[in-house]
């Protein structure tokens, strides 16, 4: 997939991403959703590893969502994680988003893959977007499942997803 075409598909996405409408999300950059999975929880600190992991045994959230998604452009599956940690207040949201955005601090646990029926599959960290709005953070990661999907368009992904708002309960 050519540059100019990810960036279109891409900010399509985030247009979309942007009113908060899932479905039209994936439309705009030409994914289908094969499967999903949503879970609440107020456990960050066992929902996490590494420094963050550390983070929140000092600086417990308030609540957190996450999601899985399993989607697919032609031959390539991707799977996609998606956390809303909602942080006592904005101070606290913005050291959570520093820390997580740093390549190797460690992150939010994502739902087990197993329950989509993914295996073989590791988060790495490479395909990540974030945004923070007030107390709330949002961590989002992708990885290829199936084919060879441009890397640019894994981040474009997770970049469109960290602009979704958390699922409804």
């Amino acid at each position: 997939m050519g540059g100019q075409v990810v960036r279109v598909k891409v900010d399509a996405g985030k247009a979309a991403a942007r009113t908060g409408n899932r479905a039209k999300t994936w439309k705009n950059m030409g994914l289908r959703q094969l499967r999903s999975r949503a879970h609440n929880a107020v456990d960050c600190f066992g929902n996490s590893y590494g420094d963050v992991h550390r983070f929140f045994a000092t600086n417990p959230c308030r609540s957190l969502n996450r999601a899985l998604f399993v989607l697919s452009e032609g031959s390539d599956t991707i799977v996609l994680s998606v956390s809303w940690v909602r942080m006592p207040n904005a101070a606290a949201a913005e050291r959570l988003q520093t820390l997580a955005d740093r390549h190797g601090t460690g992150n939010v646990s994502p739902i087990a893959l197993s329950l989509l029926q993914v295996s073989g599959v590791g988060f790495t960290g490479h395909n990540y977007g974030s945004r923070r709005l007030g107390p709330l953070v949002v961590i989002a990661e992708t990885e290829p499942v199936t084919g060879s999907p441009d890397p640019a368009f894994l981040d474009g992904i997770a970049e469109a997803a960290a602009l979704l708002p958390p699922p409804r309960r």
